[in-house]
C-alpha cells in the first residue's frame, strides 16, 4: 500500500528534477546559442564599419576625430580645471581662491585687465576680512599678480608703483618687527622677497618705454648689496635658529647677472665682468645658463678698455682671457645633453663661435675670424638664430677685403 504512494509521491519530485535538468540543457545550449551570435554579430560590425568607410571615407574619418577630439578635450579641461583652476589656489580660503578665479579669468582666459584689477582688489579685500597675513607668500604674491597684469597690459608705471609700494611695505615690516624673537624665519621669507621685488624693478625701469636708468641701477645695487650683506652677517653670527635657508643659488646668481647686464647696456664692461663671474659661482658647472654666463663674461672682457697708465701688454692679455671663456662655454654647451640641454645651448654655442671670431679679428688674424664667421653662420641656420645669421653675414662682409 504504501509503495505505489511512495511511487506516486516521488514522480513529481523525479519530473521536477528531470524538467530543471532538460531547463539546464536548454539553457545552456540558449547560452552557447548567444554567445556564437555574439562572436557571429562582431564580424558583421568590422565589416559594415569597413564598408562604410570605404563608402564615406571622409565623413567617417571626421567623425572619428571629432570623437576622440571631444573626449580629449573633456579630459585635458578637467585636468586644467582640478590643477590650474582649483589647485592653484587650494592655499587661499574658499572666499578669496573664488575672486581669485574670477581674477585669473580675466587675466589669462579672457583679458580684461579693469575687471581683472577689480577682483583681485576684492581678494585682498576679502583677505583682511577673514584675517590672511599680509606678508604672507601668498598675499604678496596676489600683489605681484598685479604688478604683472599691469607690464602685460604695458601699463609699466603703474606695475612700477604697486612693486615700489610692496617693496616698501616689506622693509617697513623687516626693520620694525624683522628682529624680534620669533620672527627669524619670516625675516628671512620677506626679506628674500624684496630682493626679487628689487630686481623685477630693476628690469621695469630699464624698460625701453620708461628709460630711468639712474633708479634701475639704484634697485639692481639694493638687491646684490642686500643678498651679500645678508650671507655675510650668517657667515659671521652663524645662522639662527628658525631662520631657515637664504635664497637659492639660483636667485643669488640672478641678481648678480642682472645687475651685470645693466652696466654692459651702459657699456661700463669693468663693472660687469666680476658679476658675471659671481654669477658663474651660483650657477651648476653642468648648464646651458653655465655656457651662457660663460660667454657673457668672455664679451664683457673684450670690450674691457684697461686705464691709460697701465702697460700695454694688457689689452691682449684681456683679449686671450676672453678666448678662453668663450672656448669654454661652448666646451660646457658641447656636453650637455637632452633633457638638460635647451636652446640657450645651441644659441650660446654660436654666439660663442661668432665671439671667437671678433676676438681673431681684434688680434688681426683675419683668416680664423672669416672661419669662425662661418662656423657662426652654419650653427645659426642649423637651429634657426635668424639674428646670428644675420650678424655673422655682416662680419663676412666686413673681413671681405680685409687680408
Amino acid at each position: 500500500m504504501f509503495t505505489p504512494r511512495f511511487r506516486s509521491a516521488l514522480r513529481p519530485t523525479a519530473q521536477c528534477l528531470q524538467q530543471q535538468r532538460n531547463e539546464a540543457v536548454r539553457q545552456n545550449c540558449l547560452s552557447q546559442q548567444m554567445r556564437q551570435r555574439r562572436y557571429k554579430s562582431s564580424r558583421p560590425f568590422w565589416r559594415a564599419s569597413k564598408e562604410l568607410f570605404k563608402a564615406h571615407p571622409f565623413s567617417v574619418s571626421g567623425a572619428v576625430f571629432f570623437i576622440f577630439f571631444g573626449a580629449g578635450t573633456l579630459i585635458y579641461s578637467n585636468y586644467i580645471y582640478h590643477n590650474y583652476i582649483i589647485g592653484a589656489f587650494h592655499k587661499y580660503p574658499e572666499p578669496v581662491a573664488k575672486q581669485l578665479r574670477k581674477a585669473l579669468y580675466y587675466t589669462n582666459i579672457s583679458l580684461e585687465p579693469k575687471n581683472a584689477v577689480k577682483y583681485y582688489r576684492e581678494a585682498l579685500r576679502v583677505a583682511d576680512e577673514v584675517g590672511m597675513d599680509p606678508f604672507s607668500d601668498e598675499i604678496i604674491g596676489v600683489k605681484i599678480q598685479i604688478a604683472a597684469l599691469m607690464e602685460k597690459v604695458q601699463q609699466y608705471q603703474k606695475a612700477i608703483g604697486i612693486l615700489e609700494i610692496v617693496k616698501a611695505d616689506n622693509m617697513k615690516w623687516v626693520d620694525k618687527f624683522g628682529g624680534v624673537e620669533g620672527n627669524e624665519g619670516r625675516r628671512t621669507r620677506i626679506l628674500g622677497k624684496t630682493v626679487g621685488v628689487s630686481v623685477k624693478l630693476g628690469e621695469l625701469y630699464a624698460n625701453e618705454f620708461v628709460l630711468e636708468k639712474e633708479n634701475a641701477e639704484e634697485r639692481l645695487v639694493w638687491a646684490v648689496e642686500t643678498v651679500l650683506r645678508e650671507q655675510q652677517r650668517r657667515e659671521k653670527e652663524g645662522v639662527k635658529e628658525g631662520e631657515g635657508e637664504w635664497l637659492s643659488a639660483e636667485e643669488i646668481g640672478g641678481s648678480f647677472e642682472a645687475l651685470a647686464q645693466h652696466y654692459e647696456e651702459k657699456n661700463q664692461h669693468y663693472l660687469a665682468a666680476p658679476l658675471f663671474l659671481q654669477a658663474l659661482t651660483q650657477s651648476p658647472p653642468a648648464s646651458c645658463h653655465t655656457a651662457v654666463l660663460m660667454n657673457n663674461l668672455s664679451i664683457s672682457l673684450a670690450q674691457q678698455l684697461p686705464p691709460t697708465n697701465t702697460p700695454a701688454a694688457s689689452r691682449p692679455a684681456l683679449i686671450q682671457n676672453a678666448r678662453l671663456w668663450a672656448e669654454k662655454a661652448i666646451a660646457v654647451a658641447g656636453k650637455i645633453t637632452p633633457p638638460d640641454r635647451n636652446d640657450e645651448c645651441d644659441v650660446g654655442c654660436a654666439v660663442a663661435t661668432h665671439n671667437l671670431g671678433e676676438f681673431a679679428e681684434m688680434d688681426g688674424n683675419i683668416k680664423e675670424a672669416r672661419k669662425r664667421f662661418e662656423e657662426a653662420r652654419s650653427l645659426a641656420k642649423a637651429i634657426g638664430f635668424q639674428d646670428g645669421v644675420y650678424n655673422a653675414e655682416l662680419a663676412l662682409k666686413r673681413v671681405q677685403g680685409k687680408v
